[in-house]
């Protein structure tokens, strides 16, 4: 319970404008757009059970009612030093849901909060924020185009006759769904209903306001619903937002072969992410008993029909396709046998339908992520060495099939799917220390593939030269290491003293032939700095014949050394600033 401070009815809250401009600077600045979407979501459901503003007029009290009962304390005059009860550790949902309700208490508008970034733009550039006429708790003027409209109703939230079941739409007019159109209609009708929502002012969109200036308007239509359809409806309004994006973007670029801008770009990264975030949530649905397995269906349908025709440059989709079958439709969730044999048909059958138009990287991927979990592991590994080099892949490619055999422990099928798809990666000049890093775990959980490992990236060379060189140094294969830096005329002098302490320590002797042909390169470039460098290195091979107690064969060396280059003058020089010569 909330004590030492106000209740919500004990009080007539007031905002001034002074205040209310830094609340909407300090939420731009300290929430994403996910977190104020969810935030507005649990706002309009009436999770705010109890909120109070204490004594000292800058800190706010609520209790915020989730999975559990949550005790919220939020400081307005610094958001980032605000507490909630759960594990996010940042500003969370639970903090924007306070926010919107303190603000509605204060008469300021809703909309202008949950659009904080958009509201100080438009206010910038002319426009009013919530100013009132009678000093603040009177209505709305203000100049953020439609937020005084857009200002949710506050019949039927606070104070009596208070119905949270069924919070009000955020205009009048404004298409709304019920929670029995939502679960009785296609989710392509879902998207109609969004695109009448829409409307003209979002025709074009191409940056990240906009995109959630139209997230938070599609929010608003929807009534409070169970978590399964919840979860289903909020992806949906993404992918609805995401698609208006993409696709005129990859028009454009079949069209004039022009990328699409930077904006734009991460707009659908953001959005991309928001959907991958909200897949990887456990989903409120276990099998196709429930009423919204056909909605489920539909969506695993929508994903892969924009998978299979993205292009390549985009894959927006064919992330997302996969997050849906590693996550709310794996083994671990609502996924089965039958419901992947099913899925495998689907897209086998898109080959004749799309012909030359078939996206093949996503489609071949999507498909051997059903056949590993179906255990058919060699048929999945011959369908990508089928096309090879042709599909270009990258270790990113290779993450969800791989991340699904590591997170399940099956280290023998983990080993030979690194062994089939190294080679798949010879001319991918990026960085494969992902792919490394499986070799590195099932090593680790399996040393009878250590073998196997040295071989696959032996035959990767020079593209796997770093992983490669990374595993030596790791497996303490210090005489391959440097047979492999010989071979590839490294210097010495590249390497950072840290690199090469280990070396030191544990085999100095295999150090001595690195460095003598590392001296001699430098002093076959007869120039001063060349000579520099001999000398420095000249210097660490006395210190390495001094460890070794072999101070005998190094005074026979460097007499023998300045003796055979004795008509270098600058050498010489080198040599005697360096203490090697007396």
């Amino acid at each position: 319970m909330i004590t030492g401070s106000k209740r919500i009815m004990d009080m007539d809250y007031m905002l001034d404008d002074g205040a209310w401009w830094r609340l909407l600077e300090s939420v731009a600045a300290c929430f994403d757009e996910l977190t104020i979407i969810r935030g507005f979501q649990y706002y309009k459901q009436g999770r705010v059970e109890e909120l109070a503003l204490r004594d000292d007029g800058v800190h706010v009290d609520a209790r915020v009612k989730d999975n559990r009962m949550y005790d919220v304390a939020v400081d307005l005059n610094d958001l980032a030093a605000s507490e909630c009860a759960c594990s996010a550790n940042r500003a969370c949902t639970h903090m924007a849901a306070s926010l919107m309700r303190y603000a509605e208490l204060c008469g300021r508008p809703i909309q202008a909060l949950a659009n904080a970034r958009s509201t100080l733009k438009s206010a910038s550039s002319g426009g009013k924020l919530g100013v009132k006429s009678d000093g603040g708790r009177g209505e709305d003027r203000t100049g953020t185009q439609g937020a005084a409209a857009d200002a949710p109703s506050r019949a039927g939230y606070g104070g009596e006759g208070m119905n949270r079941s069924a919070p009000t739409a955020f205009r009048s007019g404004r298409p709304t769904v019920t929670e029995v159109e939502l679960t009785e209609s296609p989710v392509a009708k879902w998207h109609e209903r969004f695109q009448e929502c829409s409307g003209p002012m979002h025709l074009h969109i191409r940056t990240a306001q906009e995109a959630g200036e139209l997230l938070v308007e599609l929010q608003a239509m929807r009534p409070v619903l169970p978590w399964a359809l919840e979860q289903l409806y909020t992806l949906h309004a993404v992918l609805f937002v995401l698609e208006r994006m993409v696709k005129p973007a990859q028009s454009n670029r079949a069209q004039s072969g022009l990328f699409m801008g930077y904006h734009t770009q991460h707009a659908i990264d953001g959005l991309r992410g928001q959907a991958r975030s909200l897949l990887e949530d456990k989903l409120a649905l276990a099998d196709n008993s429930s009423a919204y397995w056909e909605r489920l269906m539909e969506t695993a349908d929508f994903l892969r029909k924009n998978m299979m025709i993205e292009d390549k440059t985009i894959g927006c989709f064919s992330t997302l396709y996969s997050s849906l079958w590693l996550g709310w439709l794996g083994p671990g969730s609502a996924g089965n046998a039958p419901l992947y044999e099913e899925e495998l048909r689907q897209l086998q059958a898109a080959e004749a339908e799309l012909g030359p138009s078939l996206s093949r990287l996503p489609w071949i991927l999507s498909q051997c992520l059903l056949l590993i979990y179906l255990s058919r592991d060699t048929e999945a590994q011959a369908m990508i060495a089928r096309d090879g080099s042709k599909l270009m892949l990258k270790p990113e490619h290779l993450a969800p099939l791989l991340g699904v055999l590591e997170r399940a422990g099956q280290w023998a099928r983990l080993r030979d799917w690194l062994a089939e798809t190294g080679p798949l990666l010879v001319g991918f000049r990026g960085d494969l220390a992902p792919y490394g890093d499986y070799w590195a775990v099932v090593v680790t959980q399996m040393p009878e593939a250590e073998p196997v490992m040295w071989r696959t990236l032996q035959e990767m060379l020079p593209f796997s030269r770093t992983v490669y060189e990374d595993a030596l140094a790791a497996h303490g294969r210090w005489d391959r290491w440097i047979d492999l830096q010989m071979c590839m005329g490294q210097d010495p002098l590249s390497f950072l003293v840290t690199k090469l302490k280990p070396i030191e320590k544990e085999a100095p002797e295999l150090l001595l032939p690195f460095y003598h042909q590392a001296v001699e390169r430098y002093v076959l470039q007869k120039n001063r700095d060349g000579y520099k460098a001999a000398a420095k290195l000249l210097k660490r091979l006395s210190k390495l014949y001094a460890r070794l107690k072999k101070g005998e064969r190094w005074e026979l060396f460097i007499a023998a050394f300045a003796n055979r280059n004795s008509r270098l003058r600058a050498l010489q020089e080198e040599l005697r600033k360096g203490g090697l010569l007396s």
